[in-house]
């Protein structure tokens, strides 16, 4: 059995759950098909038989897919890339005389999410992104098992932490307007009064060293380690304060207290912490903005000039959040 999706960080996390019903429930040989910087989130995953990863264009592994003789493809991209899979898999099987593979393929919901973006006319289903991948799995008898999302990290690894207890806040997002600006980010170092460690790609690394200034207790982890490092930071942390992205969810894998900053996007879209046995998590948004949401991802900069989603939130209530959790 294949299950396919190409990217990002925190949409294969969210596969997790389905990963391990599939293979729970079938026990089917699953494989894996995504890209090849996103491999660590599924490199230790025990419910994956085998990892593929392209770095551009599906002709990198098209040929040795076609040999194994897949009796199922589980599409949790559903773009073009994933239809010209599926015709190929199909063709090539049914050129060896064999039965095409049965696919089912998860349901983008764009015309419901353009409608929300664009108009502001709210039709999503009140359903996790998590329930409506698992739907895609629904065929086969699969169903959610409760247990919530799985991160798994190697051995070699784990990273030490600067200090104990502490808070991980993840200062990055893949696109601006999901992200608080640095004097908002700096306001909240300022008022936790536990160690903070500011989590982040190399993108976020100066910012880091500039934010790592607002006293001694905040340590700059940006940039400095990997994908897994990172995650392993997360499992550690007394608390998570994040923007709309990936290591939300790997926060949600480790069950982890998360205060989960909302800007221009929207809980409403389906990706909040998945976090069916808890611990409970925090919302932060600023409600009652017309232009919100006003993508389903993200841009460069507000739309609207005035970046209200952002530069509106309570602050103050969010570094409380978190230290109430660090208490816990």
């Amino acid at each position: 059995m294949l299950i396919v999706r190409f990217s990002s960080i925190g949409d294969i996390v969210l596969t997790s759950t389905v990963i391990r019903c599939v293979k729970q429930q079938t026990g089917a040989e699953v494989h894996f098909l995504t890209k090849s910087a996103f491999a660590p989130t599924l490199l230790h995953n025990p419910y994956v038989d085998r990892l593929w990863t392209i770095d551009r264009d599906l002709g990198e592994v098209a040929g040795a897919l076609r040999t194994e003789g897949f009796t199922h493809l589980i599409d949790l991209h559903g773009n073009l890339r994933t239809l010209l899979l599926k015709r190929q898999l199909t063709t090539s099987a049914l050129l060896r005389g064999r039965r095409p593979p049965r696919t089912s393929t998860f349901d983008k919901l764009n015309l419901r999410k353009f409608l929300l973006t664009r108009f502001g006319i709210d039709r999503m289903p009140r359903r996790h992104i998590v329930d409506r991948y698992l739907a895609a799995a629904a065929p086969l008898g699969v169903t959610n098992d409760g247990g919530g999302l799985d991160y798994f990290i190697g051995p070699g690894e784990a990273v030490e932490a600067p200090a104990y207890p502490f808070v991980a806040f993840v200062i990055g997002a893949a696109h601006a307007t999901k992200c608080l600006e640095e004097d908002q980010l700096r306001e909240i170092c300022t008022r936790l009064t536990v160690p903070v460690v500011l989590l982040g790609g190399p993108a976020e690394a100066e910012l880091g060293e500039r934010l790592r200034t607002a006293g001694p207790h905040v340590h700059n982890g940006c940039g400095a380690y990997s994908l897994n490092g990172s995650a392993d930071l997360v499992r550690q942390a007394a608390a998570v304060i994040t923007h709309d992205t990936g290591l939300m969810h790997v926060a949600a894998a480790f069950r982890r207290p998360i205060v989960s900053v909302w800007g221009n996007t929207v809980p409403a879209l389906g990706m909040y912490p998945y976090l069916p046995e808890g611990p409970d998590y925090r919302i932060a948004e600023v409600n009652g903005l017309a232009c919100r949401p006003c993508s389903k991802i993200g841009y460069a900069s507000c739309p609207q000039g005035h970046f209200r989603c952002m530069r509106e939130q309570d602050l103050p209530a969010i570094a409380r959040a978190a230290l109430l959790a660090v208490e816990a």
